[in-house]
């Protein structure tokens, strides 16, 4: 509650700032957001299950997870970068400065122990290159190599652990333990069968440790088991709304180059829901991604919030500017 108070005061307090200020402190961004990933290493810890992992910054008893907040900072500043090669974007060099950009963090947060927020930034990554306009053949070249190299992925990339959460997937018998939570969540969910079993009142849900995770990763399970097929829908709707009105807001672009922005906020927010649901309906691995706006992370809501913050900013000031050149 408390983060989503905070989080409506910092969207609506950036809604202020003009958005053509905040593209002008892409530099300065940037080299925060990078700053901020490389002091992980550093000072950073990891979950229980991944002592090794360098996701989270403690101040005390708050934990704060950077590759969050880079999200937002990496589309804006991207955003800015595509603006600036908007008209050589499929020049072999064009191609090179973007692929470098987008890299660096990347692999950053790969290298923290992140890789469903590394996951989150290539799609951010691709559906701002599609709206900007890059040539289809790269998208196919680009697949290809993906394809390519997924064997050296396996072997070098994934630990053990995550490989483990994709054979669990195929073969549950054999990987019991890492397969338990998203067993436990589809029993939720079909529980839950039409109406749910009312809010609060999940049988697995609110039973503590029953389905772990289940206030943040797993809280699609929870619509499901206490609100049924019509909580769930209820959900996917509101998420997909608020999907269609970002890209509305970056389609009515006819002063600045915000299109690619808006897109990259909304490539965020739907790939978070495809991947997380997907976890939840076991067809996808746990990668650790949070539902947006229901699960518990206040990192994840705050972030969230300030991407808002940045849409209402690009409507605001430019509806004004525009009704000033009407006038």
């Amino acid at each position: 509650c408390a983060a989503c108070i905070v989080g409506i005061i910092i969207a609506l307090i950036i809604s202020l700032i003009d958005y053509e200020f905040i593209m002008k402190m892409a530099p300065f961004i940037g080299i925060f957001c990078i700053g901020i990933m490389l002091l992980l290493f550093a000072v950073g810890v990891g979950p229980i299950e991944r002592p090794d992992a360098k996701t989270w910054l403690k101040f005390g008893s708050i934990f704060f997870q950077p590759s969050e907040l880079v999200k937002i900072g990496f589309i804006i500043t991207f955003g800015v970068h595509l603006e600036k090669l908007k008209s050589n974007i499929n020049h072999p060099l064009s191609i090179l400065q973007l692929g470098v950009h987008a890299l660096v963090p990347i692999l950053l947060v790969m290298k923290s122990g992140d890789m469903g927020s590394a996951l989150v930034f290539i799609i951010i990554t691709v559906a701002m290159l599609f709206v900007a306009g890059l040539h289809w053949g790269y998208f196919l070249g680009g697949g290809l190599l993906v394809v390519a190299a997924l064997p050296l992925a396996w072997v070098f990339v994934l630990d053990n652990i995550q490989k483990e959460r994709f054979l669990a997937l195929a073969y549950p018998e054999l990987y019991p333990n890492v397969i338990y939570q998203q067993e436990r969540g589809m029993a939720a969910i079909g529980g839950g069968g039409i109406t749910g079993q009312g809010l609060f009142q999940g049988r697995l849900t609110q039973t503590p440790n029953a389905i772990p995770e289940a206030e943040n990763d797993m809280i699609f399970t929870v619509i499901g088991e206490e609100l049924g097929l019509v909580g769930t829908v209820l959900a996917l709707l509101l998420l997909t709304f608020i999907v269609i009105r970002i890209i509305r807001t970056g389609r009515h672009d006819n002063i600045g180059n915000t299109k690619v922005m808006c897109y990259g906020i909304a490539a965020m927010i739907a790939g978070q829901v495809i991947i997380n649901i997907g976890m939840c309906l076991m067809l996808l691995p746990v990668i650790g991604i949070t539902l947006p706006f229901f699960s518990a992370g206040g990192t994840s809501l705050l972030c969230l919030f300030a991407g808002i913050g940045v849409i209402m900013s690009v409507y605001m000031h430019r509806n004004s500017r525009q009704m000033r050149l009407y006038d």
